[in-house]
């Protein structure tokens, strides 16, 4: 069955850096479209970034645009969100998906919390 384990979130300062991991198992990582969503405290669902299944495209929410950067490595079955430039507005439990935004079989992960704050 499809596992996904976030890791790499924790407590950083404002305009701090972080990186997220997601160790995938039990499916075809290497063609499958991957993503991120975070849901803040309070908040619904967001929908972060994408990428497709062999990392040549990528999609950005307008609040994470030039901050955030997704990337995978096919060979180790593993997602990544790199997080620069951490505002007090990122905090939240980031989870990654197998499957792109709008897929109705998209799996989200339990998800890495995230907390920006001074």
């Amino acid at each position: 069955h499809v596992q996904l384990e976030e890791s790499g979130g924790g407590l950083v300062q404002p305009g701090g850096s972080l990186r997220l991991s997601c160790a995938t198992s039990g499916f075809f990582f290497s063609g499958s479209g991957m993503g991120w969503v975070r849901q803040a405290p309070g908040k619904g669902l967001e929908w972060v970034s994408d990428i497709n299944s062999d990392g040549s495209t990528t999609y950005y929410a307008d609040s994470v645009k030039g901050r955030f950067t997704i990337s995978r490595d096919n060979a180790k079955n593993t997602l990544y969100l790199q997080m620069n430039s951490l505002e007090p507005e990122d905090t939240a439990v980031y989870s990654c998906t197998k499957g792109l935004q709008g897929d109705p079989y998209r799996v989200k992960g339990q998800g890495t919390k995230v907390t920006v704050s001074s």
